[in-house]
């Protein structure tokens, strides 16, 4: 599970979406459902990845954010002479992030 403790304490200041923004690039990429994103078959780099945070609600208990990761997607078996080959790639992801203690449900769109 993912947790963001930051982010909640800065909620709803203006600089929470910095901050989460910042929590999501430094977390653990391995706890981030990424491979659902991945479009060619490959499999996840490990490469820094980029956040983007699209928009934010307020829901009773959750605030709901929508986000873009930006990161590197290995393709094994392209035909290419550098086989495997590292593409740029792109999925968004929803994240029901509970307002006491920060642990996060993620959803791949």
């Amino acid at each position: 599970m993912i947790k963001f403790p930051h982010s909640i304490q800065h909620y709803p200041c203006e600089d929470f979406s910095a901050i989460l923004k910042a929590e999501i690039e430094q977390c653990d990429r391995k706890k981030l459902p990424l491979e659902k994103g991945t479009a060619q078959g490959g499999y996840v780099g490990d490469e820094p990845i980029t956040a983007t945070v699209l928009s934010v609600t307020d829901q009773a208990s959750r605030i709901h954010a929508h986000v873009g990761i930006f990161f590197t997607e290995i393709v094994i078996c392209c035909g290419c002479g550098d086989d495997p080959m590292p593409a740029n790639a792109y999925c968004e992801m929803d994240l029901e992030i509970d307002r006491q203690n920060g642990e996060a449900i993620i959803k791949v769109r």
